[in-house]
């Protein structure tokens, strides 16, 4: 039978015939989906339009007409959707006969047992209370024709279209305050066990929210993927109202399996994954066109105050303030830079998204679909300037998670690492779970990233956080196949060989630690050395220390508790006692190359700095070499305040160092004394342009160790010229004493957030506590400084143990301020 069968029996059979061939409608298995939806809508419309005439003739009415709001007016009926529906009439006829129209119209629909939700206005009520509820106004932008005066309807629609559009920069504040306080209330739909399809955040009625915003022309949603969310969330709910018989919305836990079924799909988790991913795209949507809309406000409520100031004339292009190569921030975003090239920097992407997440801010639309549309795949390994961007973009804290997102709404996530899809909107099961596992992960590396001043290595315990579930994708024990994963990811990434092994060791062994504190006897030596065996170093120790707690955390609120804590706590203790065999020594300093040799030889002949810059290559897939960063070798005499010169040049010309090593190197007795020299061996890169000069880097050196080039005032005033953007706070500075660190000096480690002037500042205060840098050893690992500075006090002897704790506390003092 077709719809219009179905319409045309509806019609003719009164109610009856009306509930009987919906009934028919809503069994047939040949037409689900959007094609069912608005057959019912036409059925309906038949039967209302027939039942409509009919009861204006008996009441006398003229002037009046039915109007289908809301979904009904989209025509799209699911099988239990309230009817919505609008008497409007004219005002002429008498009270009593509209009375008895709205009865003849109402209890037909009650006596089938359908839902209805019903009112009765003239043009102008319609019009007044639209202006005062919003719910209503919104209803009406929907509103669709079904039976008597068509002129009513149209007058009401273009009146209450265009009030939406010029109230549009009052009412948009206030739909979205309601769809915020209505996400508070539901959660999110795409990590819920049982969300609902329609409230949550993600659902049908934030879709519907975008269209409304769309209808006020002051912006719109990206529409990619939107019609299609839309009905995989529509046609969940259709199911779902035919298999429970009821007007349900939430996907409840004993309904999945048979929607699941009747859907076509293998089980519940095929059925929330797709539904999860329906959520996300009208989640992305929704962020971004808000987004839009406040920009859009804020540039609005701005413009006229500057046309004023700027006497009437244009108002001025959005400022563009550089944050790194290739990206700036304008207008409260982060957008590609004019001369950016992303076909030819494969780095962009990573870059882009570390830059947003460092500066708390949202990365362009535009932006990431030029990325996703034009940037090559990286090479494999990756460079170290990838690996580093994702190392900073992981350890931003909550950004990252809004940045993140961006990348995976445009597949950017998946290009760079392809094993990313088998955890994408992967259900969790068990309820301690508050995520999904790709969410989970990116929250773990959130977690991770406020203890990243725990461990020596912050880029390998980020790199764990983000992979520790990896194999959840996988059949088998997830630890057991993660390690695996761990492994290609981290080499694909550009890990030596130590550091996958160490990252593979943290995924198999995630669990290890909280598993073996709540449920071994750790007074047993053998539960104890049995831990040892598997963690192998105290080095390993302290990151699987950190990723448990991080794990836990990203997990959800039942998972961690001062309990659990400090019964890992005390195993840790343990453990590291039994790892605590030969004390840690200072390294033995490599010999010097030919080429430092011969600037050590001319700094000692002339009594000058002596530089030399080097591009760094590493090879491109069937390219040529691309440059991953500059060596810096500076040598120069020994003498006091080397450090802090060097490191505040290299802040005054936006020079980030990415590694560093200071050290005296001894010189044939010919030309001079041992030690005499000092070799910094720097690896830098530009902040964003060009590099500059060595001459010029030369020259400003020669100034700051004279002291006519004043590095504090200098870097002082071009912060307050170009404020830096401050992302979300990040974990405080630590600065320890590390024991038994050398036999010849005093190790003092800094862990701390890079930041321009960073070293510049160390070396100033440890200048200023009498103490000399024998040696320095200075890894930025992605936006964490990890720093050893090896010292003695004026005679050249390590610190008494006092005297280095309070030299420990007095630089983090001075950091922290």
């Amino acid at each position: 039978m077709t719809s219009l069968d179905v319409t045309t029996e509806a019609e003719d059979s009164g109610p009856s015939g009306y509930a009987a061939a919906r009934l028919r409608l809503l069994t047939e298995k040949a037409q689900p989906g959007p094609p069912r939806r608005a057959a019912l809508a036409r059925l309906t419309d038949g039967w209302l339009n027939a039942l409509f005439t009919t009861a204006a003739l008996e009441a006398g009415v003229r002037g009046a007409a039915l109007v289908a709001v809301g979904g009904y007016g989209r025509g799209e009926l699911s099988p239990r959707s309230d009817l919505d529906l609008l008497l409007l009439h004219d005002g002429r006829a008498d009270a009593g006969d509209i009375a008895a129209l709205a009865d003849r119209m109402w209890y037909p629909v009650w006596d089938l047992g359908l839902a209805l939700d019903h009112s009765v206005r003239t043009p102008g009520e319609a019009r007044k209370t639209a202006g005062e509820d919003l719910k209503v106004q919104l209803g009406l932008l929907d509103a669709r024709h079904v039976a008597g005066d068509l002129g009513l309807l149209a007058g009401v629609r273009t009146a209450v279209l265009a009030d939406w559009r010029n109230q549009a920069p009052k009412r948009l504040p206030e739909l979205d305050e309601l769809c915020r306080e209505r996400a508070e209330r539901q959660g999110e739909l795409q990590f819920l066990l049982e969300p609902d399809l329609k409230e949550a955040r993600g659902g049908l009625r934030d879709a519907t929210a975008l269209r409304a915003v769309a209808a006020s022309w002051l912006a719109d949603a990206p529409r990619e993927g939107l019609a299609e969310a839309r009905r995989t969330l529509l046609d969940a709910r259709d199911v779902l109202h035919l298999t429970t018989g009821r007007a349900t919305d939430r996907l409840a836990l004993q309904e999945q399996d048979q929607v699941a079924a009747e859907l076509g799909l293998l089980d519940a988790d095929a059925l929330l994954r797709q539904v999860y991913e329906a959520a996300r795209t009208v989640s992305y949507a929704t962020d971004v066109t808000w987004r839009e809309v406040n920009r859009v406000l804020r540039s609005r409520a701005v413009r006229p105050r500057l046309r004023a100031m700027l006497g009437g004339g244009r108002s001025p292009q959005p400022e563009r303030t550089p944050l790194a190569e290739g990206v700036v921030e304008q207008d409260g975003e982060v957008v590609l830079a004019r001369a950016a090239r992303p076909e030819r920097d494969p780095v962009l992407p990573l870059r882009a998204a570390a830059a947003a997440a460092q500066s708390g801010l949202p990365i362009s639309l535009y932006a990431v679909r030029r990325l996703a549309a034009t940037t090559r795949p990286l090479p494999v390994p990756w460079p170290a300037e990838a690996r580093e961007e994702l190392i900073t973009l992981l350890g931003a804290g909550e950004p990252t998670i809004a940045v993140w997102e961006a990348l995976e709404a445009e597949g950017l996530i998946t290009q760079l690492l392809p094993d990313w899809e088998r955890v994408r909107c992967r259900p969790q099961r068990n309820p301690v779970h508050t995520w999904t596992v790709d969410r989970h992960l990116v929250e773990a590396a959130v977690k991770a990233s406020s203890l990243t001043r725990r461990v020596g290595r912050p880029d390998l315990l980020l790199i764990a956080a983000l992979l520790h579930d990896i194999g959840k994708g996988w059949p088998g024990d997830h630890s057991v196949a993660g390690e695996t994963i761990a492994k290609d990811v981290a080499a694909r990434i550009g890990f030596d060989r130590a550091d996958v092994a160490v990252i593979a060791t943290l995924v198999r062994h995630h669990l290890l630690l909280v598993e073996t504190a709540t449920r071994r006897d750790l007074d047993d030596p053998a539960t104890v050395a049995s831990v040892a065996e598997v963690v192998g170093s105290a080095g390993t120790l302290e990151l699987l220390h950190a990723l448990t707690e991080a794990d836990a955390l990203a997990t959800g609120p039942a998972a961690w508790s001062s309990w659990r804590g400090s019964l890992v706590d005390d195993l840790v203790r343990r453990v590291a006692a039994v790892l605590a065999g030969a004390a840690p020594t200072e390294p033995e300093p490599a010999a010097p190359s030919a080429e430092q040799e011969r600037l050590a030889i001319e700094a000692l002949r002339t009594g000058e700095p002596v530089l030399a810059l080097h591009a760094q290559t590493e090879p491109a897939a069937g390219d040529e070499p691309e440059p991953v960063g500059v060596e810096l070798l500076i040598a120069l005499p020994d003498q006091p305040g080397v450090l802090p010169a060097a490191a505040g040049v290299l802040a005054l010309h936006r020079l980030t160092v990415r590694a560093a090593d200071l050290r005296s190197i001894e010189l044939p007795g010919e030309l001079g004394g041992p030690g005499d020299v000092l070799l910094l061996s720097w690896r830098v890169a530009a902040e964003y342009g060009s590099l500059p000069q060595a001459a010029r880097l030369r020259a400003d050196l020669v100034r700051a160790l004279d002291g006519s080039l004043d590095i504090p005032a200098r870097l002082a005033e071009r912060e307050a010229a170009y404020p830096r953007r401050r992302g979300v706070q990040a974990p405080p500075p630590r600065v320890t004493v590390a024991p038994a660190g050398s036999r010849l000096a005093t190790v003092i480690e800094v862990r701390a957030q890079d930041a321009p002037g960073l070293l510049h500042r160390i070396g100033r205060a440890l200048d200023e506590s009498a103490l000399r840098v024998r040696s320095a050893h200075v890894s930025t690992l992605g936006a964490n400084a990890v720093d050893a500075f090896y010292v003695t006090g004026p005679e050249g002897a390590p610190l008494p143990a006092g005297e280095a704790a309070e030299t420990a506390r007095a630089l983090e003092a001075v950091l922290r301020a």
